[in-house]
């Protein structure tokens, strides 16, 4: 037996990332993983009709879960990165002609770098300003509709800085106008409730890792039924599969772990809900007692996920403050720009300079999270930021 101590666990703050895979989730899986190793595509034998049995029983819960009027309205992609893409531009490429859409600059870049791809292609793209807590108000969409305006899209909860946006009334905007609305709901799904059946939702974009599903799998919820009707062209072709939206064998074994990953979360949502809120007020609590002063909050305590915690520290070096926090498992914000060297767009857009944005953390807190990490976070956070201001 070797003598040496085993490695010190790092505590995981970093859930709005990715979140681990759920065992119960796991378990679900195994099947697919080994010996139903079927092609839900392979229509004649017993191989294939068992894996395409595992896949419609995942189809009809998410759909429940989700919203949808029917099973038919789930599309199995990649992720909400390729959902968003399929949404946005999968809607452009059916219109006859360029019109106009609406989202927020406070967006996923998933949502922005295709509705500035079709700016560059002769659509009109909106992106609203949002005010210094995150928060896009329907009143300021409505008066930037125009007759022309295809598509209003806005995420339902923030990556950053957690901000629930009122998707609830915005849907009902477009609903009365006959525009079609799309959210993105990576943060989202399953953590808070979201509007169902005909309140409007006509495109929801879903990733599995972000709920303790596998990565690699997610969905976009279609309405199929009702106004504005909705047309989308594919973005890839090949095979007919998924209602001819999104072509490719599907992931079994990630197709039941993502349906049981929502089945557990919707399940456990309030009780979980009440456990993190209290981890992350707690966390805010205790920083903002070591730190008096020199940390101040992001977003809108109010309106956010239980989970989310993003705060700015005065007058200290971001990049050096991640460096001295090697110990902890935290962010400066979304996982999909950190290989870049830019400031977060998030923080910048509620008001930001550019050396506040980067003196910035993201925590979030999970199904993981204990009293322990809470208290280690604030410990060496602590530390961290008083070493940098000269301070014992």
């Amino acid at each position: 037996m070797s003598s040496e101590a085993a490695p010190r666990k790092i505590p995981y703050l970093d859930h709005h990332a990715t979140t681990p895979v759920d065992e119960r989730v796991r378990e679900a899986m195994d099947p697919y993983l080994g010996p139903e190793f079927g092609n839900a595509s392979s229509s004649t034998h017993a191989y294939g009709w068992r894996a395409e049995a595992a896949v419609d029983l995942a189809r009809e819960s998410l759909a429940d879960l989700l919203g949808a009027s029917s099973p038919a309205e789930v599309v199995f992609t990649s992720g909400a990165t390729e959902s968003n893409n399929l949404a946005i531009l999968g809607l452009a490429d059916a219109s006859t002609s360029p019109g106009h859409m609406i989202t927020v600059a406070t967006e996923h870049s998933s949502v922005l770098d295709p509705c500035r791809a079709l700016a560059r292609r002769g659509w009109q793209v909106t992106e609203l300003e949002v005010d210094r807590s995150g928060l896009v108000s329907p009143d300021r969409i409505e008066a930037v509709i125009q007759k022309d305006t295809r598509l209003v899209s806005v995420m339902a909860a923030n990556n950053e800085i957690g901000v629930l946006q009122p998707i609830t009334e915005i849907a009902a905007l477009c609903l009365e106008r006959g525009i079609a609305f799309h959210t993105d709901a990576a943060q989202a799904a399953g953590k808070i409730p979201l509007p169902t059946g005909a309140e409007g939702l006509d495109l929801v974009s879903v990733s599995a890792h972000k709920f303790y599903g596998p990565k690699g799998v997610g969905c976009l919820r279609v309405r199929k039924h009702g106004k504005p009707r909705l047309r989308l062209e594919p973005r890839q072709y090949g095979g007919g599969h998924e209602g001819g939206l999104r072509p490719g064998t599907l992931p079994v074994a990630g197709v039941v772990g993502m349906s049981r990953a929502l089945e557990i979360t919707v399940a456990e949502r309030e009780t979980e809900a009440a456990r993190v809120g209290g981890l992350r007020d707690r966390l805010w609590r205790d920083l903002e007692g070591t730190l008096a002063g020199r940390v101040r909050r992001n977003g809108e305590p109010k309106r956010t996920l239980p989970g989310n915690l993003n705060v700015t520290f005065e007058g200290v070096d971001g990049e050096r403050l991640l460096g001295d926090l090697a110990g902890l498992a935290i962010s400066s914000g979304s996982a999909c720009s950190s290989a870049t060297a830019e400031p977060s767009h998030v923080l910048l857009a509620i008001g930001h300079s550019r050396s506040e944005a980067r003196a910035s953390l993201r925590f979030g807190l999970g199904r993981g999270t204990t009293q322990q990490d809470v208290t280690l976070a604030v410990e060496r956070v602590g530390r961290a930021v008083r070493a940098q201001l000269g301070e014992h």
